[in-house]
């Protein structure tokens, strides 16, 4: 036995021989085993990066945020986030127990309950998702959850309102070991970097719950704060358990940190600083900020930890780190303690943020200048969406192995830009990566182009011959671009070469033996040709040793902002001159469907750039090339000749705008259905239009 108590292995479905944390999916059916308890659910806390990243990447709508949610529960029986692996907690009213004698705590049908342990853990189904409380990372919902015997849970009977003691909750570990921390070290100054006042006024609680009243806290938080409260309102209401509150751009840490010690000189040597912020640069400054010999205290792993160790490491500065989040009996009781202790303070904010109804505009603002800070590089690969991040973690990994490899996706994907991670990173990034495009290649020349040919091989053939691709790239990459172009009797040919690592030149008698590494492209899989009979079965296996799949750039939003920002310093940078884009711009971009992916973002952005009379690019602009751009040039046409006088026919028009719409929302919504619902026919309308168009 791992354990006596049930902690809910039997729930497990796959893959099997995990422990219910870390399984894909588990069994969240209704009938309770030896040692479950059902509760059914009022409110789940989501872990913020979490839940920012499904604001992000459903564009923060809630409708779409609600369905996303459903479908990973749908397909995990769990709500546990596969992009950040991350999940939250939950609370609710205990439905039935089944051999209550199994259970240690004194609970009962009819209580109210916080969970303690994790969703990546819990089996959970959700009937209806009534609200999405942008202000806490939260879900008002209807459902159940299945939680075992070893789950840890607690009651909570005290008239305190759910959004911030779930909150509260989540971060209990957390607000303990500050406490623990600051009781045994018995500093008096404090910096806490906070992601929001509720956070920021429990860390300060908890400071001064372990060393009295004679301390001082100075909290520090992006100037793009994540809640719907003014700068003087945070300010307002954390004083004075908060003495003074800075708001500075976390993202550029250096110039934070001249600005906040310039304006008070005892911030350049604290000594405890409680990171409670996500934002990459807020562990920099942190590590800036605490002296030496000195505490930082994350109140997650997730915040950056092992950067804060390199950066203090760069600066010779021993520092102490701490990051303990894992459950202990006493936690949620001191955490509740805590939220007695302020809870006027939070009732006061509940109050501001109901005046203002949700925040998402605001969160949704910040969250796009996170994903800005935030992105992640390699070489000149720029991403940000968890979706990119995991399809750059298996290039990294695949370009260790000297093996070929087909790149799947859209035209404009960025193909290449895999190419190039591949070979910078492989064993042969000192030799050629060879780029061909077998699209532009013609049947009659395709031989001789990749086995090169001898003098005198034919008619026109140069003297001395001339070597072909494969020998060009010998002991380096060959990237055959649109594979699936060339002709069955090529294919053929390439096969040998690929399983002998020889060849002859047309019209030689030598045999040639290369040693290189051929990585295939191609914007239609290559299985569908090959069911469809138009590659040839062989070749598709010798080549799928290992498969990148590229997802186009509707699938991962979050790109299409540090994208965007990246193109155009490009082209400033360039055109020596300073343009930004402006918050309308960045939603027009946000919002675009991208059939053309990265290519067409680059292209508009650089068009933006050029056409703009002004320093920021407004929306307007934006929506006026992405018009152009999902319409055709027809809109412009057509106020041209309005505007030169031509005679123009009505009916032709008419049927061009239709064409154009239609055009548009298939592309758009990918299925007739969808597109007749986005447009408000009926489907059979739609599709009688699309035959009619020939779209």
């Amino acid at each position: 036995m791992i354990t006596d108590r049930n902690f809910g292995l039997d729930r497990v479905m796959e893959p099997k021989g995990l422990t219910p944390a870390t399984a894909w999916r588990l069994d969240n059916s209704w009938k309770l085993h030896s040692g479950e308890m059902r509760v059914r659910l009022e409110r789940i806390h989501l872990e913020w990066d979490n839940f920012q990243q499904l604001c992000s990447s459903c564009g923060f709508d809630e409708e779409r945020i609600k369905a996303k949610i459903l479908d990973i529960i749908h397909r995990r029986g769990k709500l546990h986030n596969p992009f950040t692996k991350t999940a939250g907690v939950l609370m609710g009213i205990v439905d039935e127990l089944c051999e209550p004698d199994l259970f240690m705590d004194d609970i009962g049908p009819g209580d109210k309950i916080y969970s303690l342990t994790s969703l990546c853990s819990i089996p959970l189904h959700i009937e209806e998702i009534k609200e999405v409380d942008f202000n806490y990372g939260q879900l008002v919902c209807s459902g159940y959850a299945i939680l075992f015997a070893a789950s840890p849970v607690c009651q909570i009977k005290e008239d305190l309102s759910p959004d911030y003691t779930l909150a509260a909750i989540d971060d209990a570990g957390s607000l303990f070991g500050v406490y623990q921390v600051a009781m045994e070290q018995q500093m008096k100054d404090f910096v806490i970097i906070g992601r929001n006042a509720c956070t920021t006024m429990l860390y300060a609680a908890a400071v001064r719950e372990a060393v009295g009243p004679q301390y001082r806290v100075t909290a520090i938080m992006d100037k793009n704060v994540r809640e719907n409260l003014s700068h003087e309102e945070i300010r307002r209401v954390m004083h004075p358990l908060v003495k003074d509150t800075y708001f500075v751009d976390l993202t550029e840490p250096l110039k934070a940190y001249e600005e906040i010690t310039r304006k008070n000189a005892e911030l350049m040597s604290v000594g405890q600083v409680i990171i409670a912020e996500d934002i990459r640069g807020a562990e920099t400054l942190g590590v800036m900020i605490v002296k030496a010999l000195g505490t930082v205290y994350f109140n997650a792993v997730e915040n950056h930890y092992a950067e804060a160790q390199m950066v203090a490491e760069s600066m010779g500065k021993f520092v102490t780190m701490y990051a303990f989040d894992q459950y202990i009996k006493d936690y949620p009781e001191f955490s509740i303690r805590l939220l007695r202790h302020i809870q006027m303070k939070l009732e006061e904010i509940n109050r501001l943020y109901a005046k203002r109804n949700v925040h998402r505009t605001l969160a949704e603002n910040h969250a796009r200048s996170i994903l800005i800070a935030n992105a992640g590089r390699e070489d000149d690969f720029i991403y940000q969406s968890a979706v990119t991040k995991s399809m750059v973690e298996d290039v990294m990994n695949v370009a260790r192995y000297d093996c070929n490899v087909i790149i799947q996706g859209e035209t404009g994907v960025g193909k290449e830009k895999v190419l190039s991670l591949i070979h910078q990173n492989s064993e042969r990034h000192g030799n050629p990566c060879i780029k061909i495009n077998c699209a532009t290649i013609t049947e009659s020349l395709a031989e001789s182009e990749f086995f090169g040919y001898e003098s005198g091989a034919f008619t026109g053939a140069q003297a001395g011959g001339k070597p072909g691709y494969f020998e060009m790239a010998n002991n380096g990459i060959l990237f055959l671009d649109e594979i699936g172009t060339l002709s069955l009797n090529m294919q053929s040919k390439l096969l040998r070469v690929l399983q002998e690592n020889q060849f002859y030149r047309v019209g030689g008698t030598k045999q040639i033996s290369v040693n290189v590494r051929v990585i295939v492209a191609n914007n239609v899989p290559l299985r569908t040709l090959v069911d469809k009979g138009e590659f040839r079965e062989d070749l598709y296996y010798r080549l799928n040793i290992c498969r990148i799949d590229v997802p186009p750039l509707r699938e991962r939003r979050e790109d299409i902002i540090c994208l965007s920002e990246a193109f155009i310093r490009n082209w400033c940078n360039k055109y020596k001159i300073d343009k930004a884009l402006s918050p309308d711009a960045v939603s027009q971009l946000y919002e675009y469907y991208w059939p053309g992916n990265v290519r067409e973002l680059e292209n508009v952005v650089h068009r933006l750039v050029i056409s703009s009379k002004d320093e920021i690019i407004s929306g307007e602009e934006a929506a006026n090339i992405l018009s152009e751009n999902a319409y055709g040039d027809m809109r412009l046409n057509v106020t041209k000749s309005f505007q030169q006088g031509e005679q123009l026919d009505f009916h032709q028009l008419m049927d061009q705008q239709e064409k154009r719409i239609i055009e548009y929302a298939l592309k758009k919504e990918g299925t007739t259905r969808r597109a007749a619902s986005l447009l408000g026919l009926p489907q059979t309308t739609l599709a009688r239009k699309k035959l009619k168009y020939g779209l």
